[in-house]
């Protein structure tokens, strides 16, 4: 049926992306060489003619942008590029194009400094923050630059808590007495014996009377609005007992790079990883209660503290800053650098997150990524006896579609206990009549005729008002199924609480990324994230390659109890080809669930093979234009402001690229 969540005309078919990829090739290839070996003058020449090209097409930021969303994980054929390389070749362009981005929206001027002492003199609410930090035989000039940050902060309720755990080094003392003599707000506790950092982080807290504490590594640093920023949010939201904020790092010559524009809370995202990480601040009647630093985590101390801390909250106070308030320095030894340089944190980051479930009351077991084994997989236990699913298969003729995809699913699928629906909506042929009468043997098949014009959301809701499953598995006739556990995998995802629809990863037929979750707002009313992704690649920050809470899913293959869609009204038949899986989605997402996408569940998606696209040949199918000024009218306000995005990132494109400028007022002491 191809029914497609969120058409967008700006959209490269598969063919035209490939054409732009084989373009950026060459000039990948030389610019990988170029740290191996020199490029030789013919390779050179043809990486200039296909530079010129696309420059000439795209002009200088475009050929930027391009490079940019293509390095982040592809890797051509014949060992000319590998995914070793590419992380380089994308710190080496991603750090001049930040740090212009840096220049332009993300810094103070004088009038800017003397506006925020201004607001911040008109606080109503001025609450003391207890910077925690733990320190051990540290760079001296590093450690001054992380208590000058603290020392220079346009917030001046704060006080410095420092335990020092037995250093070796002699200037760390020196550096610490020196810095507790500048300023009586600085508090320093000497440990006679080393701890490690949950027990030096333990030291530190019993030194803090503020009411929320910070957590500050010792050798990086904080803006000077940083801990303004988070005041002002909590002026705005004082009942909040989380607060974290996007962060960017520092290389060796102290340069700004890499920054991680996080979303809003998004619980199956924090099991994956610890994006609150920095900077993290938290109240600090919560941390104490759970005991503080747990010892034994080191290296996960701060991801296993806020699991313990969430467990005492409500997601509503959890609180994002979208700014960047952090710049993590990325030196020898320090996950900033690279996540291998502290390997020992991976058992304890599983095992933090394991205890997490079982507090909590989850049965599920938590595992290395497959992709990404320093991040991690929740795969979650399912019920005895299964829940029942009914899978609901839209389709029109063309039964070499349909039967790949049948196929697949009995003959792939390793959960048992389901049903499939199809939808016949109008077929005619002949051997379309001859196929529905051999899948009606199996009594897993039945066929529901419809002979209506087409319209996606009612054959769905049709056939879900008569399912004989608790699950529904709304799927398109033109996918295949790749992974066999993917009916585990989404249903075992659907059936926790709070969770809305689940969507699955759809690749095209040459294995790049169709459906990663969808972004509200991009391309003008709904995009799928890290579209034409390569296969395994880990995309922004590891997102394409983690499950995580999402606005929408595509309803090319969706789960939802068949309670929730039934309380929701289904999909609304006003939206009759296209957005209509993105509005019951958000309709979800208004009833207080989440929607979440997960990359353990893999099938192709041969779009358009049945019904068409869209915008295939240059025509717009006429309901399209009235489907989107109904999504516009119905979710302006979300449009902008997707709360699994970030407002500092584009809306022009599926890769996760820099905003110019942000969808934010930079002038967040004013608001």
């Amino acid at each position: 049926m191809a029914q497609r969540s969120a058409p967008n005309l700006e959209r490269l078919t598969i063919r035209a992306r490939e054409v732009v990829f084989v373009r950026l090739i060459a000039l990948r290839v030389l610019l990988t060489r170029w740290w191996a070996r020199p490029p030789r003058p013919r390779e050179m020449a043809r990486a200039l003619a296909d530079a010129g090209r696309i420059l000439r097409d795209s002009g200088p930021l475009g050929l930027l942008r391009s490079l940019n969303a293509g390095t982040h994980a592809l890797a051509v054929e014949g060992g000319h590029v590998t995914g070793d390389l590419l992380p380089a070749i994308h710190r080496r362009l991603e750090g001049p194009l930040y740090r212009r981005w840096v220049r332009r929206y993300d810094r103070l001027s004088q009038r800017d400094v003397e506006a925020i002492r201004d607001a911040n003199a008109r606080l109503a609410y001025r609450p003391l923050f207890s910077i925690l930090m733990p320190v051990y035989n540290t760079d001296a000039k590093l450690l001054r630059a992380a208590i000058d940050s603290v020392r220079a902060q346009l917030y001046e309720d704060w006080e410095l808590c420092i335990a020092d755990d037995c250093s070796t080094d002699v200037r760390v003392g020196e550096v610490l007495r020196h810095a507790q003599s500048l300023d009586s707000r600085i508090k320093v506790h000497f440990r006679t014996v080393n701890g490690h950092m949950s027990a030096a982080s333990n030291s530190a807290l019993e030194l803090a009377s503020g009411e929320f504490i910070v957590l500050l590594d010792h050798d990086d640093t904080l803006p000077i609005h940083a801990l303004a920023a988070v005041a002002h949010e909590l002026n705005h939201h004082p009942d909040a007992d989380i607060v974290y904020s996007d962060e960017d790092r520092l290389d060796d010559r102290g340069r700004r790079y890499g920054p991680y524009f996080k979303p809003d809370w998004n619980p199956e995202l924090f099991f994956g990883q610890n994006f609150i990480n920095h900077l993290g601040v938290y109240r600090s009647a919560l941390v104490r209660r759970v005991g503080g630093f747990r010892e034994g985590f080191e290296g996960s101390q701060d991801h296993d503290l806020a699991l313990r801390v969430i467990e005492q909250t409500r997601p509503e106070r959890i609180r994002h800053v979208p700014h960047v308030l952090y710049h993590w320095r990325a030196v020898k030894g320090s996950a900033a650098r690279a996540v291998g340089e502290k390997t020992y944190a991976y058992a304890a980051t599983r095992r933090a997150v394991q205890e997490h479930l079982d507090r909590t009351g989850v049965h599920a077991s938590c595992e290395p990524a497959p992709r990404l084994n320093y991040h991690q997989r929740i795969r979650y236990s399912l019920p005895q006896p299964r829940p029942h699913v009914t899978i609901i298969i839209p389709t029109r003729d063309r039964i070499d579609v349909l039967s790949r995809c049948v196929r697949s699913v009995t003959s792939r699928s390793t959960y048992g206990s389901y049903d499939v629906v199809v939808v016949d909506n109008g077929s005619t042929a002949e051997d379309t009549r001859t196929y529905f009468d051999e899948l009606r043997r199996d009594s897993r098949f039945s066929i529901l005729r419809v002979d209506e014009p087409f319209n996606f959301s009612r054959l769905n809701n049709l056939a879900a008002a008569g399912a004989r499953g608790s699950v529904l598995c709304f799927l398109n006739n033109d996918t295949e199924v790749i992974s066999a556990d993917w009916l585990e995998e989404m249903v075992g995802l659907a059936i926790q609480s709070g969770v809305g629809a689940v969507g699955a990863m759809l690749y095209y037929p040459n294995n790049v990324v169709q459906h990663a979750g969808v972004i509200v707002g991009l391309g003008g009313v709904a995009g799928h994230a890290h579209l034409g992704l390569p296969k395994g690649a880990p995309g922004y920050y590891g997102r394409a390659v983690l499950a995580q809470a999402m606005s929408a899913v595509t309803a090319a293959c969706l789960v939802v109890r068949k309670s929730v869609f039934a309380d929701a009204g289904g999909f609304d038949e006003t939206l009759a080809v296209a957005y209509n899986d993105v509005d019951f989605c958000l309709r979800l997402q208004s009833r207080g669930l989440r929607n979440v996408w997960t990359p353990f569940a893999e099938l192709y998606h041969f779009e358009g093979a049945s019904r068409g696209r869209d915008d295939m040949s240059g025509q717009v199918r006429p309901g399209f234009l009235l489907e989107s000024q109904i999504m516009k009218d119905r979710w302006a306000d979300l449009l902008s402001a997707d709360p699994h995005f970030n407002r500092n990132l584009s809306l022009d494109s599926p890769h996760f690229l820099l905003a110019k400028p942000p969808r934010h007022t930079r002038r967040w002491w004013e608001n």
